[in-house]
C-alpha cells in the first residue's frame, strides 16, 4: 500500500511538471534589467510546488538560503536550502567560468542550475531568476498558489567592474532600515558599490569615538532654508541625526551579504564645516563666525554667534570658505584619528576622500598655509590642496587603502594612487585616464539624480536643476572615444550620484532615482553594441510592476507602464 502512495505521488508530481513542458513563453515573459550578454528562449515553465528544493555547494549557503525564502516568502511553501547535489534548484560554482561576477543560468521545466565562478556570480543569477519570476513575488505573502519561471538559457556578465549608487546622507539624514533597502536595490540591479557619503558642511552623519562632538555638535544645524537655494526663509526646525559605528557595523555587514561594497566619504579639505563647527581649531581662522551666503540663518543660528561661539553647522546649501586648515599639524592629526576609526569598519579597499569645490581664500590669507606652501616649496594654493591630498593619501596607503576623490584633485598634481571620480563632464576623466589612473564616469549631465527628469518643472519635485531623463542615462557611454584602447582600460565603470539638499524623505529618494537607476544598471553591465532605447523602454514597462509590489516611489511619467 505504501509503495502505491509512492508511486501515486511521483506520477502526480511529473504530470505537474509536464503540464508546464510545452507551454509558449514570449518576450514578455523575460524583462530582465540588466540586459543579459546571451539569452535563449524556450517553450516550458519550472514550477514551484512541495518538491522545489534549493541545494548546493556549502559555500553558497547564504545565496541558497536567500533563494528558498523568496520562493517559500511567496508561495507559503517550506522551501529551505540543503548542501548537496539532490535539489531541483541546484547552485553550483565552475571556475570554467572567466568572469569573476559572471554566472550561467539554466531553467528547464524540471531542473534550474545556476553556476557562478564565485558566489558573487550565483547571487547575480539568483537576481535574474527573481526578474523572470511575476512582479506579485514581492509581495505575494504566501498567497501563490501557482508560481512557474520560464525556461532560459542564459550566459552572462558586467561590463564594467565598478557599477556604483551614491547617496548624500549628510544634507539629509536616512535611517537604517532605508539604507538596506537603498542596498537592495543596489543588488536588485546587478550594481555592487555603495558610495556613502557621510560628512558635509550640513551635518556630520558617522560616530567617531574619540571626538563626540562631531556627533553632539556637527550633527545637528538649527534650521534649514525653504525652497530653492538661497530659499524664502528658514523652517527654524532643529535636524540631525547620525548613524553610530554599531550601525555602520550592521550596514556593511548587510552589504556584505548583497555582495555590494560601501565605500565611505569622509569629505576634505571643503565640505568640512559641520566638522569645524564642533572643533574650531580646524579652521583657519577659528575666532571668526560662520560665514552664511544669504540672510535665511535661523533665529536660533544668529543668537549662538551673537552669543560668542564662533562657528555652526551650515544651515544652507552652497560652498563655504571655512575649510580645513593645511597648515596647522592638528588639522592632519585629526583627521588620521578620524580615519583610524573609520577603517575598521569598511573592509573596502577604497576610502572617497572629497576633494571638490575647496575655496583658497582662507587659505590665501592664512599665516599657517603660506607658511606651509613656503616650506614645501609650493607654487600656489592649488598646489597646497594637491599636498593636502598626498598626505592624506599616503596616510590611507600605510594603511592598506587606496583613495577615490572628486576630479578636482587633478589641480595642483594628482596623488600618485588616487582613482579619479570624474563629476564636472569628461574632461577630468580623460585626463586622468591618460595618466593612466583609474577612473569612475559619473558626469552630471547624465549621472547627477538630483535633476528634473523632465521639462515640466512645475508638476516635478523640487530639483537642484538641470534636466536627466532616464533616456539620457540610457544614451551615455561611460568610455570616452578620445582614449586610446590602453587608456580605456583606466575606466572602471560608472555610478549615479543623489545629493539629497531637496530630499528630506525616502520616498522622495526613490522617486528620483527610480528608474532612472535601471538605465544606468544597463550601461554599466550590459554590452553597448546590444544597447537598444525602445527594447530596453519595454522591459522597463513590465520591470516597473516589480517596483510597485516592492512599495517603491518612482517617476511613473518616465514610463508608459503595462500590467504582467
Amino acid at each position: 500500500m505504501r509503495l502505491l502512495v509512492v508511486i501515486c505521488v511521483c506520477f502526480l508530481s511529473i504530470s505537474c511538471s509536464n503540464k508546464y513542458k510545452e507551454v509558449a513563453n514570449t518576450d514578455q515573459d523575460y524583462p530582465i534589467i540588466p540586459k543579459p550578454l546571451v539569452m535563449e528562449m524556450a517553450k516550458g515553465r519550472f514550477l514551484v510546488d512541495k518538491n522545489t528544493k534549493v541545494s548546493g555547494d556549502a559555500s553558497l549557503e547564504k545565496e541558497g538560503q536567500f533563494l528558498a525564502d523568496m520562493l517559500g516568502a511567496a508561495t507559503g511553501l517550506d522551501i529551505s536550502f540543503s548542501e548537496g547535489s539532490q535539489g531541483n534548484i541546484q547552485l553550483q560554482l565552475d571556475s570554467r567560468i572567466a568572469n569573476e561576477e559572471g554566472y550561467q543560468l539554466e531553467v528547464a521545466y524540471n531542473k534550474i542550475t545556476i553556476s557562478g565562478k564565485n558566489s558573487k556570480g550565483v547571487f547575480y543569477g539568483i537576481q535574474t531568476l527573481r526578474q523572470l519570476l511575476p512582479a506579485s513575488i514581492e509581495s505575494a505573502n504566501g498567497s501563490l498558489k501557482e508560481l512557474t519561471i520560464p525556461v532560459v538559457s542564459i550566459k552572462d556578465e558586467p561590463r564594467y567592474v565598478y557599477r556604483g549608487m551614491h547617496l548624500d546622507v549628510a544634507r539629509h539624514f536616512f535611517p537604517v532600515d532605508f539604507i538596506k533597502k537603498y542596498i537592495d536595490l543596489i543588488a536588485l540591479h546587478k550594481m555592487n558599490t555603495f558610495h556613502w557619503h557621510l560628512t558635509e558642511d550640513q551635518g556630520w552623519r558617522i560616530e567617531i569615538k574619540k571626538y563626540p562632538k562631531l556627533t553632539e555638535i556637527g550633527s545637528k544645524r538649527y534650521g534649514t532654508i525653504v525652497g530653492h537655494h538661497p530659499g524664502t526663509s528658514n523652517d527654524e526646525k532643529e535636524y540631525g541625526g547620525y548613524y553610530t559605528q554599531e550601525d555602520v557595523k550592521e550596514i556593511v555587514a548587510y552589504a556584505t551579504e548583497k555582495h555590494v561594497t560601501v565605500i565611505p566619504e569622509i569629505e576634505l579639505p571643503g565640505h568640512s564645516s559641520a566638522a569645524i563647527a564642533a572643533y574650531p581649531y580646524l579652521s583657519c581662522f577659528p575666532e571668526e563666525p560662520t560665514e552664511v551666503t544669504n540672510d535665511m540663518m535661523s533665529k536660533k543660528g544668529k543668537e549662538v554667534q551673537a552669543a560668542g561661539t564662533p562657528k555652526i553647522v551650515q544651515e544652507t546649501w552652497g560652498v563655504f570658505n571655512d575649510v580645513y586648515c593645511a597648515g596647522k599639524e592638528e588639522t592632519f592629526a585629526f583627521l588620521q584619528d578620524v580615519l583610524d576609526e573609520v577603517i575598521p569598519l569598511f573592509p573596502s579597499k577604497y576610502v572617497h576622500i572629497g576633494g571638490d569645490e575647496c575655496p583658497k581664500k582662507n587659505w590665501e590669507r592664512c599665516p599657517s598655509c603660506q607658511a606651509r606652501i613656503k616650506a614645501e616649496g609650493l607654487h600656489d594654493e592649488h598646489e597646497l590642496q594637491s599636498y593636502f591630498i598626498q598626505r592624506m593619501e599616503k596616510y590611507l596607503n600605510s594603511k592598506g587603502k587606496q583613495i577615490i576623490g572628486w576630479d578636482e584633485i587633478l589641480e595642483g598634481g594628482l596623488a600618485p594612487n588616487a582613482t579619479v571620480m570624474s563629476w564636472r563632464g569628461t574632461k577630468g576623466g580623460i585626463e586622468a585616464a591618460k595618466q593612466h589612473h583609474d577612473v569612475i564616469m559619473t558626469p552630471g549631465h547624465s549621472c547627477y539624480f538630483d535633476h528634473y527628469q523632465s521639462e515640466d518643472k512645475a508638476n516635478e519635485p523640487l530639483a537642484i536643476g538641470g534636466k536627466t531623463t532616464v533616456a539620457d542615462v540610457y544614451a551615455y557611454e561611460p568610455t570616452p572615444e578620445e582614449l586610446s584602447a590602453e587608456e580605456q582600460k583606466f575606466i572602471l565603470g560608472a555610478q549615479g550620484n543623489v545629493w539629497t539638499e531637496y530630499m528630506a524623505t525616502t520616498d522622495y529618494v526613490e522617486y528620483m532615482i527610480l528608474p532612472r537607476m535601471s538605465a544606468l544598471s544597463e550601461v554599466v553591465w550590459s554590452d553597448k553594441d546590444a544597447k537598444n532605447w525602445d527594447d530596453f523602454n519595454a522591459r522597463l514597462n513590465i520591470f516597473v510592476n516589480r517596483l510597485e509590489a516592492m512599495g517603491l516611489n518612482y517617476a511613473k511619467h518616465s514610463v508608459q507602464k503595462e500590467t504582467e
